[in-house]
């Protein structure tokens, strides 16, 4: 299985700044130990320094990750808070019938609501979702091929 972590990077600032970007570690680690034969992305990891990037350099990042949001069988969200990016890439998993899972207080976002398989208000709950078995139950059922 290939889970791709999406989650708000830059948010609502005006300033070339990022959010606390911990989250990624704490769901890194979460998914590895519950499916630890997944290949998990991060694309913060490998982009660190993106709000630098001139506009060229920041398309081509972005376009390659929609690109993986459409391919990878699950999207696993974390929005605290809107987010732009990672609105496209639900909508873009979404649209290729790939399995979004959304970490969120927005439950009554329209995105949020559209393109989520599942959606849960924190990580724990996410967390207990998990370890019920509830999460493998429904991955099977839309993406029995996995």
């Amino acid at each position: 299985m290939r889970v791709f972590l999406a989650g708000i990077m830059q948010g609502s600032y005006a300033s070339s700044c990022v959010h606390d970007q911990s989250y990624r570690d704490s769901l890194h680690a979460i998914v590895h130990g519950h499916w630890p034969r997944a290949e998990v992305y991060d694309p913060f990891a490998n982009h660190t320094d993106s709000v630098g990037y001139s506009s060229n350099r920041a398309r081509d990042v972005f376009c390659g990750h929609i690109g993986m949001c459409q391919q990878f069988d699950v999207l696993i969200a974390y929005i605290p808070e809107a987010s732009m990016g990672t609105a496209i890439e639900m909508w873009e998993a979404h649209k290729h019938a790939r399995f979004v899972i959304t970490i969120t207080p927005l439950l009554q976002n329209w995105v949020v609501q559209i393109t989520s398989n599942l959606i849960y208000r924190s990580v724990p709950l996410f967390v207990e979702a998990l370890q019920s078995g509830d999460i493998d139950t429904l991955i099977a059922q839309v993406l029995p091929h996995r």
